[in-house]
């Protein structure tokens, strides 16, 4: 479970990462450039919905437990 969750959060941040890289690069026209930078913070915005469907669906099915926060003694 947490390897699914290290794999979706190393995939967010690497789209992040991938629209700086084409927001930060200059081209001839701006065109091509805005696209891919579209592109992937979409692609960002899907994995950070699917990861919380997954975590949602995981506490749903039982697969994960909440263990709260202690509210002290």
């Amino acid at each position: 479970m947490r390897i699914v969750i290290l794999l979706a959060f190393a995939g967010i941040i690497t789209a992040l990462a991938m629209a700086g890289y084409f927001m930060m690069r200059r081209g001839r026209t701006g065109k091509g450039r805005d696209d891919a930078m579209m592109r992937a913070l979409a692609l960002r915005v899907g994995l950070s919905i699917a990861l919380f469907a997954f975590i949602l669906l995981s506490w749903r099915l039982g697969w994960i437990q909440p263990t709260g926060v202690p509210m002290g003694r």
